[in-house]
């Protein structure tokens, strides 16, 4: 097929098309890429200005929708689709589930685990983060975000708070705050330098979303040392798919799946 991300010539193999942006599907894509039974490509949303070189071939950009993927599916004669997006990227992993079950195509979950409160951690949990926003109160807070920045515009209903901006690409149009002060930056971010970020801006709170893994860790660690309280951004409950929160248990299910073997 004209443009397609595969070789044509190799038919019989197994085609796994992960959608990615995360640590993990980069690491599947690279324990993939050496793997001569299959076929796999990686697509990217494209949301991030520069993102990283993948090991395998690439599509960024999006589909247009669980029409536009379900009609990629077919069209690419894909075997299984890894969603390996974002834990929060909620309206990527519907339109997975439905382009999968409407091409007819196997479709597996990877998401790594949530973290959970420890003794010391000072957390409130919401369920958004229009909800995060309230949970700040009235009284004036300096808060640090740590939850990108396509959410970022909801906290400009709270102006009374001073803001430390974390995100990779700038937050964009900027927000309409008095005292926000911005950080672009890429994890991971290791825990002691995430103490001295929380104290050399002398924060209050953070507000996090509930993504787990070990890269942004640092900074609940560091808040839990420092007693400083967070706003955490529980995750929605998952799409009813099979799921798994490693490389290895992923692995496992593909061959289980995909292998001739």
């Amino acid at each position: 097929m004209a443009g397609s991300l595969f070789d044509t010539s190799a038919m019989e193999k197994p085609r796994i098309l992960i959608l990615g942006g995360t640590t993990e599907a980069r690491e599947l894509a690279s324990r993939l890429a050496g793997d001569t039974r299959y076929q796999t490509a990686i697509s990217l949303a494209g949301r991030t200005a520069d993102p990283r070189p993948q090991p395998v071939k690439t599509r960024v950009g999006g589909f247009g929708g669980a029409e536009g993927l379900a009609a990629f599916l077919i069209a690419e004669e894909i075997a299984l689709v890894v969603d390996a997006t974002h834990p929060f990227a909620a309206r990527i992993s519907h339109n997975a589930a439905m382009a999968a079950k409407a091409a007819g195509v196997r479709l597996l979950s990877l998401r790594r685990p949530e973290w959970q409160a420890q003794a010391g951690d000072d957390w409130t949990g919401v369920g958004s983060v229009a909800e995060a926003v309230t949970a700040l109160g009235e009284t004036k807070r300096r808060v640090f975000l740590a939850i990108g920045r396509q959410e970022a515009f909801h906290f400009e209903a709270a102006p009374q708070h001073s803001y430390v901006i974390r995100s990779v690409d700038p937050v964009s149009p900027p927000l309409k705050l008095p005292d926000a002060a911005a950080i672009l930056a890429t994890g991971p971010f290791a825990e002691p330098d995430e103490i001295e970020l929380l104290k050399a801006n002398r924060i209050d709170v953070i507000v996090a979303k509930n993504s787990g893994g070990a890269a942004t860790y640092g900074k609940i660690a560091a808040a839990r040392k420092l007693g400083v309280a967070v706003i955490m951004v529980e995750r929605r409950k998952p799409a009813d798919v099979p799921s798994v929160g490693d490389c290895d248990t992923a692995l496992e299910r593909i061959d289980h799946w995909l292998s001739p073997a």
